[in-house]
């Protein structure tokens, strides 16, 4: 059962006086840098979906804080994470982004590892003194399990997963988030630092100027936030009677769980410390990875999910949405892109967040918390 939430309007949660973060977060390398080392490396980030690895053998390859991980469902059904670094002389193992494959064999020597890491081929080894392949397998990532996302973690000894999203349990069950498969992934490649993202994606004073379309059928200032402070963030906003977010706005799918009351005309977003962002609608749902590449750059994974049962429909048009979206991601990512270039000239100071924009104040409150981990590196 979903938990029951009071709403409190992003008004009432303003704190006086905040402003955005100074030029040198948005440009610095160094500070880039620390952030890949204080959070990237630190933080449970998330990597994808366990839709994306539907039988035994079905891999994907993500780069985390610059390193290369095998995420993989094995013999068992069990979901897991490696390096995709061979054991033998540290060559990369897998070089496609995704795959199938009954084991893993390095391309340089045949070293060979089961889907569970084991190292089970090493051609002439046997002739080494001492060699074991039970010394040799695999380097294992911390991975778990949200709501059917994959999450990783580089740490050495991470608190556990469950642990540190405990304030989320239930909140999202009735959209029946592990059941769900993505329809469609678009790749965006936006010349403009993370937190600007995340920042942009958390407000919709924005919105009458840049998504006409999108204010026609969710009334920007119908915004009303249950989380308010910490990792976790955002509310939801109203969508117009009998609309959906959609080119049409007709719903294009089955529902993707048991909407019930308001929930019906009301879409949520939330974003998720450091790299989600989760967009919940009546009839889809819609996940953002977001990874930074430079302090300029940023890559973000946009993944449209329906009900399994939507895609055997007559009436399902995923295209819809996706189109609705796509249109919408990439006037978000246009005006980030200008925020960057006027972030990086002399003539920028950090301004005043108005009350419409509190939870981009939040964000900036806990980003600037991971980071005084490190207070000798941050300015």
């Amino acid at each position: 059962m979903q938990t029951t939430v009071t709403y409190r309007k992003t008004a009432e949660t303003f704190t006086a006086g905040a402003k955005t973060l100074p030029q040198c977060y948005f440009v610095s390398s160094d500070i880039f840098a620390e952030e890949q080392t204080a959070i990237f490396s630190a933080k449970w980030v998330c990597v994808g979906h366990q839709s994306q690895l539907a039988t035994a053998g079905d891999y994907f390859v993500r780069e985390v804080a610059g390193e290369s991980l095998i995420i993989l469902r094995d013999q068992k059904g069990t979901i897991r994470g490696f390096y995709n670094v061979c054991r033998h002389r540290g060559t990369r193992l897998c070089e496609n982004a995704t795959g199938h494959s009954s084991a893993i064999q390095c391309p340089y020597h045949a070293w060979t590892y089961a889907l569970d890491g084991k190292l089970i081929g090493a051609p002439g080894m046997d002739q080494v003194p001492g060699f074991e392949k039970t010394d040799y397998s695999l380097g294992g990532a911390n991975l778990a399990l949200w709501e059917g996302f994959i999450f990783v973690n580089l740490g050495d000894e991470p608190d556990p997963l469950e642990e540190v999203l405990a304030p989320l349990n239930g909140k999202f069950t009735h959209w029946n988030l592990p059941r769900l498969r993505s329809a469609k992934r678009i790749e965006y490649d936006v010349r403009a630092n993370w937190k600007l993202i995340f920042e942009n994606y958390s407000e919709c004073y924005h919105c009458p100027g840049v998504h006409p379309m999108l204010s026609k059928v969710s009334p920007f200032d119908s915004a009303e936030n249950d989380l308010c402070e910490g990792p976790f963030l955002g509310g939801f906003m109203s969508i117009r009677k009998g609309a959906s977010l959609t080119m049409s706005g007709n719903a294009c799918a089955l529902p993707v769980g048991d909407m019930t009351g308001e929930d019906h005309a009301r879409v949520f977003y939330y974003s998720i410390f450091p790299n989600m962002l989760l967009s919940l609608h009546p009839d889809y749902v819609m996940v953002h990875q977001v990874w930074p590449q430079s302090p300029e750059r940023t890559l973000i994974l946009c993944d449209w999910f329906f009900h399994p049962e939507a895609f055997a429909h007559a009436d399902f048009h995923p295209e819809d949405a996706i189109e609705f979206w796509d249109m919408t991601n990439k006037q978000d990512w246009h005006v980030c892109e200008l925020s960057q270039q006027g972030i990086a000239s002399r003539a920028y100071q950090p301004g005043p967040y108005s009350p419409r924009e509190s939870i981009p104040a939040a964000w900036d409150r806990e980003y600037l918390r991971h980071m005084s981990l490190f207070p000798e590196r941050v300015p």
